[in-house]
């Protein structure tokens, strides 16, 4: 709790708990958080479609334990998977922005 005391910002919490932008440990960090982010629009594009992970994986040509990891943020995802599954699977547009 010492050593948060003065921290005023997130981004500050952020360094004072995973380094600065472009360590190792931050890296790390924001490799994850995107991972679980992109795992909890799939989520929620799959039930919005009303569809189990066992029939969006046959629709886009991959397997039920494979959607799962994506949803749990525990699997790397190449692009051009992410918009097959997307776009093919679920009828949404992907779009990205570089910050």
């Amino acid at each position: 709790m010492e050593k948060t005391k003065n921290i005023r910002t997130f981004d500050e919490l952020l360094e004072l708990e995973h380094g600065k932008i472009g360590t190792e440990s931050r890296n790390n960090y924001e490799e994850g958080a995107q991972r679980f982010i992109i795992g909890e629009m799939l989520k929620a594009a799959r039930k919005e479609a009303k569809m189990t992970q066992q029939e969006l994986a046959e629709k886009v040509g991959t397997k039920k334990s494979y959607i799962s990891k994506l949803e749990n943020g525990k699997g790397n995802i190449k692009l051009s998977t992410l918009i097959r599954i997307f776009e093919q699977g679920l009828n949404r547009r992907v779009g990205l922005t570089f910050l």
